[in-house]
């Protein structure tokens, strides 16, 4: 099968080295084109780039030259990880000269003809570029905050079973989340910073769109409250949630367990490249799941789940982790883009 070609835009940045990492034996994609910031511009991308990442950079882009974040680029589709500052006018702009874009960045996911795309969870919200199906013209699709991604992925398979009428959540957030260099080291030493900018907002509106029903072309968020609490944490990579959560019909904590353990979706169906076998994985251990020794299941693709228990105040609670740079940034495009290969949205 011929590759499909891809551009990086932000490709200097942490999620942009991740996406190279992912994406070096990729079965389905070809990365072609790099583009970044001013100073990194007219540089073959290994002079251009300081690899943070365990290993070199891919050879297969150490010459390629990075250009200017502006169609035009020698690609199909375009990869997003710029910064949220000046993501929303370019992905404009590549939307509209006819490129397919996927975006790990936030300005374009409240919008109401962009599916905010988790693969196992809502793949009927692509319904919304049905009419970019039939011309053939570009688009964007987004997927959610890094943290959401964990927190809608482990809410799914409760909505189902048994609704959910009230999520209250705080997370312990890595610094990778911050980018590099992130957070100061004199800050984050021996220390938990109580804020991260507008992560509480993103978390509540993006959950319920995720979480949404279709309704006349537009999706409708799903009718429950979210409530979010967001702390930066000295852990290098891994979102932990505490999540608590009042059901729809009452609910025994091992039928939560099973409803979280037996999970899969159309991504597993497919068998696209990126999915895992088991998206939520449960660990019954009393102190699991860990950053430093969870973070890395599935690839960095599951999310783990553990202390699942009776809540005093809602109902139910339990804990929940990703890897906030793969499962919850680039890994999250990366299937995002398969899911679309599959149902025919990326031919050309």
């Amino acid at each position: 099968m011929r590759k499909i070609r891809v551009g990086i835009l932000g490709a200097t940045g942490t999620v942009g080295q991740r996406f190279l990492d992912l994406l070096e034996r990729h079965p389905q994609f070809t990365v072609t084109a790099l583009a970044a910031s001013d100073r990194s511009q007219g540089k073959p991308y290994a002079a251009a780039c300081t690899w943070r990442l365990p290993g070199a950079v891919p050879d297969a882009v150490r010459d390629l030259v990075v250009q200017a974040p502006e169609p035009p680029l020698d690609c199909d589709v375009v990869f997003s990880s710029l910064p949220s500052d000046v993501a929303g006018p370019v992905e404009t702009r590549f939307a509209r000269a006819g490129y397919r874009v996927v975006t790990n960045s936030s300005p374009h996911r409240m919008d109401d003809a962009v599916p905010l795309l988790i693969p196992e969870v809502n793949p009927d919200q692509l319904a919304l570029l049905d009419a970019c199906k039939q011309t053939g013209g570009g688009f964007i699709v987004a997927n959610p905050n890094c943290s959401t991604v964990m927190i809608a992925l482990a809410l799914a398979p409760l909505a189902a079973r048994f609704g959910v009428e009230a999520v209250a959540v705080t997370t312990l957030q890595a610094i990778s989340g911050a980018g590099y260099p992130g957070v100061a080291s004199l800050d984050i030493t021996d220390n938990v910073i109580p804020f991260i900018a507008e992560e509480e907002e993103k978390i509540e509106r993006e959950t319920r769109k995720i979480l949404g029903s279709l309704e006349a072309g537009r999706v409708a968020p799903a009718t429950f409250d979210v409530s979010a609490q967001c702390h930066r944490v000295n852990v290098v990579d891994g979102h932990l949630a505490a999540v608590r959560v009042k059901l729809g019909t009452p609910a025994e904590p091992a039928e939560l367990r099973e409803a979280f353990a037996s999970f899969t979706a159309l991504p597993q169906e497919l068998r696209l490249p990126s999915a895992p076998e088991r998206p939520i994985l449960v660990r019954d251990e009393p102190d699991r799941p860990q950053p430093r020794l969870d973070r890395d299941a599935g690839g960095g693709m599951s999310i783990s789940v553990g202390r699942i228990a009776r809540d005093a105040v809602l109902g139910h609670r339990f804990i929940a982790l990703s890897h906030n740079t793969i499962r919850g940034a680039a890994g999250a495009a990366i299937l995002n883009a398969e899911l679309l290969l599959a149902k025919g949205l990326l031919d050309s």
